[in-house]
């Protein structure tokens, strides 16, 4: 074997070692970090040293250590950009809490993530791919920890993340409340913030951020930071499980799923799933679902299949209005709930759209939720820079062709002469 083979092997085994240990940082988080060589975390700087360009040309997020305008008390270490309060319809002006929060059963939550790009170059300086993804445990614990990621493929380091810990004397888990993500800044999410997709906390990579338009740039300071916000609910535990599923109507696999595809006009039917896993009666079970924008309930489509019942019809949309009171349930007893709805264009524009309903199940002051999803595809999404980075790249195509026809007959035409000058 060669040396240079050798050698490459070598790095090809390097490489490979550095990126597995890169891919599985996340994985044992303590409070903030980020993905800097070593493991060491990324420098601290002062308002005035950024300012004064220690920074230079590098883009890098929330590493201001004396940021007052954060909104948790003296404490304005950007590092710490994941924290809680309790939610308030009626006065938005949070004090948020860094590090941990006690909780209440059935108590709401607000989640805050914050995206500083600190360059002070403003449009100069454009973060891009900006992704924001909030991890919200599955589990039932008296300690709760929620992780928020942001990631930027041009900013130094690349990936970064905090948590926030919600605390109580009881078990307890954490449910998402449908379609309250938001973004705020100064311009998509100006006047009351702009809404984000549930995938910010159902699909690992996230959702893009952005400031003129959700593109995944954010250009540098002040000026263009962004908080985003989801709202969460505490519920001390019950011995109960909720299992949400979906299928195409008239489709001929008739399984169950966890997303489908579909298309406008289309009909999709979902099953919630309660299940009673502890040892002894629950009472006055109700089953609750919660439509994203884009699904519409067909009326008189619910139904309640349990031991007692095969097919009930409930009147009206009430499983989506104010649920559906489905009974009392012994220990290891289920029942299963299903209901129609028609795939109907409330707000698509153009691409992908991702439609989560969550389904959930109510036992005393507990809720317990699952989602599934219908994928409905429309025409590609062009953005505007992309349809300028095309036409430019067109004209320059055209240019070089022409050149090179050009170039090709002016030397056609001397290889002509050539020739006949040759023969003569």
């Amino acid at each position: 074997m060669s040396k240079r083979l050798k050698f490459f092997l070598y790095m090809t085994i390097v490489f490979v070692v550095l990126m597995c240990g890169v891919s599985y940082a996340p994985i044992t988080i303590s409070a903030w970090g980020d993905n800097t060589a070593g493991g060491q975390g990324r420098p601290n700087y002062t308002k005035a040293q950024i300012d004064a360009g220690s920074l230079g040309d590098k883009i890098t997020f929330n590493s201001i250590s004396d940021n007052t305008g954060l909104g948790q008390g003296e404490d304005g270490n950007e590092k710490y950009f994941v924290a809680a309060c309790k939610y308030n319809d009626n006065d938005t002006n949070y004090k948020w809490q860094a590090g941990s929060i006690e909780v209440e059963d059935g108590g709401e939550y607000v989640i805050r993530l914050f995206a500083h790009n600190n360059s002070p170059l403003g449009r100069q300086a454009i973060a891009k791919d900006v992704r924001a993804y909030i991890k919200i445990p599955n589990y039932s614990s008296k300690n709760v920890q929620v992780v928020g990621f942001l990631d930027s493929s041009n900013a130094t380091p690349t990936e970064y993340w905090d948590e926030v810990e919600f605390r109580s004397d009881n078990l307890f888990h954490l449910e998402y409340v449908g379609g309250s993500a938001l973004i705020d800044n100064k311009g998509v999410g100006k006047n009351g913030g702009a809404k984000l997709s549930d995938e910010i906390v159902t699909n690992k990579k996230g959702v893009l951020l952005g400031y003129d338009s959700l593109n995944g740039e954010i250009p540098g300071c002040f000026e263009y930071d962004s908080i985003v916000t989801i709202r969460v609910k505490a519920y001390f535990d019950r011995s109960y499980a909720v299992t949400t599923k979906v299928r195409l109507v008239g489709d001929t696999d008739k399984s169950w799923k966890k997303e489908v595809d579909a298309q406008e006009g289309d009909k999709v039917e979902y099953q919630i799933e309660y299940r009673n896993t502890g040892d002894t009666t629950q009472n006055n079970v109700i089953i609750d679902a919660d439509l994203p924008s884009n699904l519409r309930a067909i009326p008189g489509t619910t139904k309640l299949y349990d031991v007692k019942n095969n097919g009930f019809v409930f009147d009206g949309n009430s499983i989506i209005d104010n649920g559906v009171l489905i009974g009392n349930y012994a220990a290891d007893s289920n029942a299963l709930v299903r209901f129609t709805v028609k795939v109907v264009d409330d707000d698509f524009t153009c691409g992908k759209f991702i439609l989560h309903t969550w389904g959930r199940a109510t036992v005393g002051q507990t809720v317990i939720q699952d989602s599934a999803a219908v994928a409905v595809q429309l025409p590609y999404c062009q953005d505007p820079d992309e349809e300028k980075r095309l036409r430019r790249s067109l004209y320059i195509w055209t240019i070089a062709a022409f050149t090179f026809l050009i170039i090709s007959i002016v030397l056609t035409i001397k290889l002509m002469q050539y020739r006949i000058r040759k023969r003569k």
